[in-house]
């Protein structure tokens, strides 16, 4: 009996060896292609990284082992999220660790956040993004917890809750220090000076001593072009703070970081020269104009580089160069034409007509007028600055008939001599870009803002965009940015001697912005962060990829 029981126990054996061979071979394989599903997104390639986790989960379904199934399905979801299929990668992710467990697994629920904030449900995202920097923290996870809150804070951004967005910034800028990232904690610094621009609920003083706290972790930045947009992205936060002079000092910094990046460059080169001009620098500010605008034709950004005709334009007007102020301005006609901008169009005939009629070139003004006049039916909004173009233009005619009448004079801006609140309001400083060029300010004629820094992020920007600034003399960035994050834009900001009808070769204050730009014909624009001609936002610190993923074994 013995004999021949033991045929049978050897083949039992070798039964066992062979299951175990079998499943040993199936876990090497859910490895292999678990790992070229990272290589795939590490690549670019999502749809093969999708390829590669639907193939892992396959197999890991002919296993018995639910924590290698529950892997594999928690992959899969973060994939599909990667790929622009977040719904599909909501259910997986649902299903890759159900029961309490699920509460007390940062990366999961991290994974949860993405995936709503990519279906647009901005609240819930927030709320996932919160428990995962929770359970980030208890886990002494610094770096993580950073991410995710920078995360948290785009949301509440999205949601235009400026103020949770600031908080969250700030404790991503709190967590990135005790990971001893420094440059990210910049980063979230520059954010949460930017959304609490957005906000009516912060002083100028706590926003200057979130930029100073900015500033002074910079020097830990080794990323050139990450430092550029920092100093970027801070000096336009300045400039809608009407610190100019800050503002310079940030602009300058940027130069050098700048230098081997053409984009950057040509953004900082732009808001340089208009800080320069809206502090009365205008000498140096002619060469900056310059530089600017060659840099922007040669990297084919016409809208920006017409923007920097028109700074130029008004640089050299206030030198008294009104020959060279003319040629400019017709330049950034040209450049707004290229782009159809059509309110830039209209703004830059104002000045310009301006411009011909210090020249004593009343036929040429009148031209101009009756040209702002026909562009101005393509814009959404102008009823206040039609009854105006018509009340020069009448003007005008009037003057080249020989009737004798005084020229008008030009409009100047609304001026609040009020001294600075203790709070920033919004109605103080520029909001976040906002994509729609509309002139729903028909007492200011103008030019038109540039783009320049993150952004992202610098939009939404803002990016915030999601999202840049502007101030007198000119129209200053972002998110969008910034971002973009978001960026920050040109709007009532002011520094200086202001005009007055009787001294109209006095330069004056200037509001313009994203969502109005005009500025008065004796100011000038300058550029946000980010801009169409691609400066990306500041380097994110999460990886190539944003979902969480895991290795099988």
């Amino acid at each position: 009996m013995a004999s021949d029981a033991s045929p049978s126990g050897d083949e039992e054996v070798k039964g066992k060896k062979r299951s175990r061979s079998k499943v040993q071979r199936k876990m090497v394989d859910i490895e292999e292609l678990t790992s070229a599903g990272h290589k795939a997104l590490q690549d670019g390639r999502p749809q093969d990284a999708l390829i590669c986790f639907k193939d892992a989960l396959k197999t890991a379904g002919q296993l018995q082992d639910s924590r290698v199934f529950r892997a594999c399905s928690f992959n899969l979801g973060a994939a599909y999220v990667e790929a622009g299929r977040p719904q599909k990668g909501l259910d997986l992710l649902h299903q890759a660790q159900p029961g309490p467990k699920a509460d007390r697994l940062p990366d999961l629920q991290f994974n949860l956040a993405l995936a709503h904030k990519a279906l647009g449900q901005n609240q819930e995202a927030a709320a996932y993004f919160l428990q995962a920097a929770q359970l980030y923290r208890s886990q002494g996870d610094g770096g993580n917890e950073g991410d995710t809150c920078m995360e948290m804070s785009r949301c509440y951004s999205r949601t235009q809750d400026w103020s949770l967005a600031v908080q969250g910034f700030q404790r991503a800028a709190e967590s990135y220090r005790v990971a001893a990232m420094l440059d990210s904690a910049a980063t979230a610094l520059k954010e949460a000076g930017i959304h609490m621009i957005q906000s009516d609920q912060f002083s100028h003083d706590d926003i200057k001593g979130v930029l100073a706290e900015c500033l002074s972790l910079m020097d830990s930045t080794t990323d050139l072009r990450m430092l550029g947009e920092l100093y970027l992205s801070v000096g336009v936060s300045y400039c809608q703070l009407r610190c100019f002079q800050e503002a310079r000092l940030c602009f300058q910094q940027a130069l050098g970081p700048a230098a081997h990046c053409p984009p950057l460059l040509a953004k900082v080169l732009h808001n340089l020269g208009a800080a320069l001009n809206s502090l009365g620098q205008f000498t140096p500010a002619v060469g900056y104009h310059r530089l600017a605008a060659g840099l922007y034709g040669s990297l084919g950004c016409r809208g920006d580089q017409a923007r920097c005709f028109s700074n130029l334009a008004f640089a050299c007007s206030q030198l008294g160069d009104e020959e060279e102020a003319a040629e400019s301005f017709i330049l950034a006609l040209q450049g707004f034409r290229d782009t159809a901008d059509y309110e830039a169009q209209v703004q830059v005939c104002e000045s310009l007509a301006e411009c011909y009629l210090r020249q004593k070139k009343q036929k040429k003004a009148v031209q101009l007028y009756k040209q702002a006049l026909s562009t101005l039916s393509y814009c959404q909004e102008g009823g206040g600055i039609q009854d105006r173009l018509v009340e020069r233009l009448a003007a005008a005619l009037q003057q080249s008939l020989g009737i004798g009448l005084q020229r008008p004079r030009p409009f100047r801006p609304y001026s609040d001599s009020s001294p600075v609140r203790q709070h920033v309001r919004k109605n103080e400083i520029p909001r976040s870009p906002v994509a729609n060029h509309c002139l729903d300010k028909p007492n200011k004629p103008a030019y038109t803002p540039a783009a320049g820094c993150t952004g992202e992020g610098i939009s939404g920007r803002q990016e915030a965009t999601e999202q840049s600034g502007s101030a007198e003399g000119g129209v200053f960035e972002t998110s969008e940015y910034m971002s973009v994050a978001p960026g920050l834009h040109s709007s009532e900001l002011s520094n200086g001697p202001r005009h007055t009808p009787e001294d109209p070769d006095t330069p004056g204050e200037l509001g313009s912005d994203r969502e109005n730009l005009h500025t008065d014909s004796d100011t000038s624009l300058v550029c946000p962060p980010t801009s169409p001609c691609d400066i990306r936002e500041a380097a994110s610190p999460m990886s190539r990829w944003k979902s969480r993923f895991c290795s099988v074994m």
